[in-house]
This record gives C-alpha cells, sequence and structure tokens, in this order.
C-alpha cells in the first residue's frame, strides 16, 4: 500500500460530535447507505428490515472487534444477490442463509492465514484478471432481473409487458443519472436514493402505488428474523457451498476498501488495527446476517464517500447511523412504505447500479494494466466471463448439489491463474 496522506479532519476517528451535530451527521451516513442496502433484500425476496437491522448490528460488531478504530459502515453485499436467488428458488432460504453462514467462515479462515502469513499469498490468488472478469459478472449476471423488473408486470401470476412500467423505469433511471452526473456535494453520493424517491413520486402520479400497506401496518412491528432452531432446524445440503466461492471476491472488495479508507482518513488501516482484525469482522457481521436472516453483509463504498466530503472520520457517527438502522428496522410502517416502492423504480435504479459494478470490474482490469493481447490473461477472462454470464451450471442430482455459475466462474478463474502458466 502506498504511503498514506495525513488529512486533518474535522473530527478524528476517535472524537465524540456533540449530540444535534451527532445526529445529522449519523443520518447522513444512514442515507448514503439506504438505498442499495434495501434493494439487495427486495431483489432476493428478504426482508427489508431485517436487512436494516443486521447492517446495524454487523456495523456495530464490527467496530467494536476492531477496538473504535476503523470508521466503515457495512450494507447488505450485491455479490451474493444471484446465489441467493437461485438456492432460495432452487432449494429454499434457509440453504441460502446456511451458504452465507459457510462464506462467512471463510473470512475467519482467511483472517487467521493473514495474521500467520501475510497478505501476499492472498494477492496471487486473487489477481485483477481473476477478480475484474467476476466483479464483471456480478454486475451484467443480475442484468436481467433489471431489465425485467423494470418493464415487465405480473398479472395473474403471468408476466407480460408494461408500456407504463417501462416509462416509470426510464423516469427513474433518467433522474438517478442526473442526481449522479449533476448533482455536487453530497447529493452526489445517493443518487440511488434520490433516484428511488422521485421514481416512487412519478409512481404516485400515475397510480401504480398501493398505500394500503401503509395503513394497515402498525408503528411497532418486530422485524420478521428468520433464526435457526426457532423458525428452522439447520439441515446439510451440499448445495450450501454454492456461496463460499462468493466470499473470496467480497474479502478482496474489502483489502480494496480498506486501502482507500487509509487514504482518506490518513491512518494505515493495513496495520493498525490488521486486516486480520477487519476481515474478522467484517465476516462476524455476516455470520450474525446470516443468523438473524439478512444478506450478507460488506463494507460500504457510499460511506466511505461521505467521510471523504465530509472530513469526518468519527467512528461515534457510525454507530449512530448502525443505531438509526436498528430502529428503523422495527418501525412497522416505514417497512410497509419500502415494500410500496413499485417493481419498476427498482428496475429503473439497478440498470444502473449493475451497469456501475460491471464497469467497476472493468476499470480495475484497466486500472492494473490487464493485456488481453496476453493469451493467458484472454483465456482466464474469457472463461469467467461466459461461464458467469452465460448461467453455466454444475449439477450432480445424485447427491443433490448444484454450483451456480457465478461460483463456478469464480473457482474456474481462480484454477486457471493457479494451472496456467504466466509466459506463453
Amino acid at each position: 500500500m502506498s504511503k498514506t496522506t495525513q488529512i486533518k479532519p474535522i473530527l478524528d476517528v476517535n472524537e465524540k460530535p456533540k449530540l444535534l451535530l451527532w445526529i445529522t451527521l449519523s443520518l447522513q451516513h444512514l442515507f448514503a447507505m439506504f438505498g442499495a442496502t434495501v434493494l439487495v433484500p427486495i431483489l432476493t425476496g428478504l426482508s427489508p428490515s431485517v436487512a436494516l437491522a443486521t447492517s446495524g448490528i454487523g456495523t456495530l460488531i464490527y467496530i467494536i472487534i476492531t477496538r473504535g478504530k476503523i470508521p466503515a459502515y457495512l450494507g447488505s453485499s450485491f455479490a451474493f444477490i444471484n446465489p441467493i436467488i437461485s438456492l432460495s428458488t432452487s432449494n429454499n432460504l434457509q440453504t441460502a442463509m446456511m451458504g452465507a453462514f459457510l462464506a462467512s467462515l471463510v473470512y475467519g479462515i482467511i483472517s487467521l492465514f493473514i495474521q500467520k502469513f501475510g497478505i501476499d499469498w492472498l494477492l496471487r490468488l486473487l489477481p485483477p484478471v481473476v477478480v475484474g472478469p467476476i466483479i464483471i459478472v456480478i454486475g451484467l449476471g443480475m442484468a436481467p432481473t433489471a431489465i425485467d423488473m423494470a418493464m415487465n408486470r405480473t398479472i395473474n401470476g403471468t408476466k407480460e409487458y408494461s408500456l407504463q412500467n417501462f416509462l416509470v423505469a426510464i423516469i427513474t433511471l433518467l433522474i438517478t443519472i442526473i442526481c449522479c452526473v449533476i448533482l455536487r456535494g453530497f447529493a452526489k453520493l445517493i443518487p440511488v436514493l434520490l433516484g428511488i424517491i422521485f421514481g416512487y413520486i412519478v409512481s404516485c402520479l400515475v397510480g401504480i402505488v398501493d398505500f394500503t400497506p401503509i395503513i394497515e401496518a402498525p408503528w411497532f412491528q418486530f422485524p420478521k428474523f428468520f433464526i435457526p432452531f426457532i423458525n428452522y432446524v439447520p439441515s446439510f445440503n451440499l448445495a450450501v457451498f454454492a456461496m463460499v466461492p462468493i466470499a473470496i471476491v467480497t474479502i478482496n472488495e474489502h483489502i480494496g476498501h480498506q486501502i482507500v479508507l487509509s487514504e482518506v482518513v490518513g491512518k494505515n488501516f493495513i496495520k493498525n488495527p490488521g486486516l486480520h482484525k477487519s476481515i474478522l469482522a467484517d465476516g462476524l457481521a455476516m455470520m450474525c446476517a446470516s443468523l438473524l436472516g439478512g444478506p450478507p453483509s460488506t463494507t460500504y463504498g457510499e460511506n466511505i464517500g461521505v467521510l471523504a466530503i465530509t472530513r469526518v472520520f468519527s467512528v461515534f457517527v457510525l454507530a449512530g447511523a448502525a443505531i438509526f438502522a436498528i430502529i428503523l428496522s422495527f418501525i412497522g410502517k416505514f417497512s410497509a412504505f419500502i415494500s410500496t416502492i413499485p417493481t419498476p423504480v427498482m428496475g429503473g435504479v439497478s440498470i444502473l447500479l449493475f451497469g456501475i459494478i460491471a464497469s467497476s470490474g472493468l476499470r480495475m482490469m484497466v486500472d492494473k494494466n490487464i493485456d488481453l493481447s496476453i493469451n493467458r490473461n484472454l483465456v482466464i477472462s474469457s472463461v469467467i466471463i461466459v461461464l458467469g454470464i452465460g448461467g453455466a451450471v454444475l449439477k450432480f442430482n445424485s447427491i443433490n448439489f448444484e454450483l451456480p455459475s457465478m461460483a463456478l466462474a469464480a473457482i474456474s478463474g481462480i484454477l486457471l491463474n493457479i494451472i496456467l502458466p504466466k509466459k506463453n
């Protein structure tokens, strides 16, 4: 990692703001993470209120494990969307949650290896030529879902094209793009949230919002947690291992966030409290989410952006945002409001969001000077992209095991990187 540049903060990592300022700054971080954190459970069929609760709980766990030294917020991870949908559809939600639990164990194992052997071995296992195409697959693999949400509606169990829905999605997309490109300051960091708000207003004007759930919902409502031995009895199923390879990708994302965060704050978090601590904390937050029925969590770049703009690095502010998220998850009318957001609105913002994810993988390859004129690089990236986007799955019906396309693509890329000679 490059040498960090000391930046004079308005509030340093362990400084506590005054109450009114504290509340304001925490709400700002809540808004920054809200759109993406809620979008994941909507796409996967999980509970948005549980996702809010687990994001807050996970962030508090992260702060405690890192001893209050790293200002970060953990929200729902987009990398696990396809595997959760696949496992929930072909098996059940229990399988998806157990898969997330196993993925969190990978964090703990890698944390121990980093503490013992350093980080170089992991970077050799996951070079940009592997991680870049996998990130592209994560984004483009969800493209059909985004388009389906944007232009189709379901009537009596049958999907059909809806021009009205598609126009709402396009308007939402355009508003989100305008917010992303034209707006400045903090507003530039929450284009997804602003896009959803304006898209919701447009949906109200054209009459596709049903307010009945909001009217009928109580003010206080306990989130519908999905807890082992309470809501279900865990059972072993080989399908749960399908989510494990995705953890390798999100761990690499975690490392990138720690490097960027170190540059923003001016402290070397890779050394103190140590990458093994932050990865362990991330894994424990993911484990907590899996045990409560929430989507797997990850550190959020959106909140790092807020830190960079405001120069307020206080972990107390991030903890405040986490507490607000937990409180919101218990407000029944708020959860009901989220459920009334029309599908085309979420489809519109998803078009941009999934495209940005794919583009970030491409940017990684460009930034790291991956030369595709070299056959080895070309082969690795090509196989990952086609297997992942093409929907290839590895099935063993005799043992009821299925490896989804994204997991298969990730494993194939890692193996090709190990097997193929560096010179050709």
